[in-house]
């Protein structure tokens, strides 16, 4: 009994100091020069990349943002050789302020990729596929792709290229940070030309 209530208080000690690293409010300045001195040269200064194997991160959900520089950081459920180095000496609060910063820049948006398969895209986003039991995207990212804070990521305007390598990793495991494997079992029931075609889709949304 002694001995478990030494670890518990290790264990609240340990969550305690965890809270302590995160300021109530977020430095933007801060957030800012980390930007410019770590970020700007893959995704721009106000995150609208220009390049699509550079996601688009300009107006992103700061707790989405917040939660994928911690992933990266951990190297386990996400990965990137890139985004390791780029993240080993940003503290939490550090994260806590570049994604702040970026979540209030305003994305440029994008343009859909492909008018053959807009119509399939739009009705996979938009309904999903019952036989499939594929459900529609727009029932978490929004029916204009703009996420809901804390739970789902913006998706809208974002390199179409992008998502669909993301799509393809989440079905094959090799991304694995999603809550409750939602992504995972959403991508393993699409095909090539469903993903690519819902990725071009996005890539068009406001």
């Amino acid at each position: 009994m002694k001995n478990a209530l030494v670890l518990f208080g290790l264990v609240v000690c340990a969550a305690s100091a965890q809270a302590q690293q995160l300021p109530a409010k977020p430095d933007i300045a801060k957030g800012q020069t980390i930007a410019k001195q770590a970020c700007s040269a893959c995704h721009g200064e106000d995150g609208n990349s220009t390049s699509p194997a550079n996601p688009k991160i300009a107006g992103q959900l700061l707790e989405y943002h917040q939660k994928q520089l911690a992933n990266f950081k951990a190297n386990s459920d996400r990965k990137s050789v890139v985004m390791l180095a780029m993240v080993a000496n940003l503290s939490p609060a550090d994260m806590q302020n570049v994604a702040a910063y970026y979540s209030g820049q305003k994305s440029k948006g994008g343009v859909s990729t492909s008018k053959e398969t807009l119509a399939l895209g739009r009705d996979i986003y938009r309904g999903g596929n019952v036989s499939k039991g594929l459900a529609a995207c727009a029932a978490c990212h929004g029916p204009n792709g703009g996420g809901i804070p804390a739970q789902y990521p913006r998706l809208a305007g974002q390199f179409a290229e992008y998502t669909e390598a993301q799509m393809k990793a989440f079905r094959t495991g090799e991304r694995a940070n999603d809550a409750n494997k939602m992504m995972r079992s959403i991508a393993v029931k699409m095909s090539d030309d469903e993903i690519r075609a819902v990725a071009g889709y996005i890539a068009g949304l406001p």
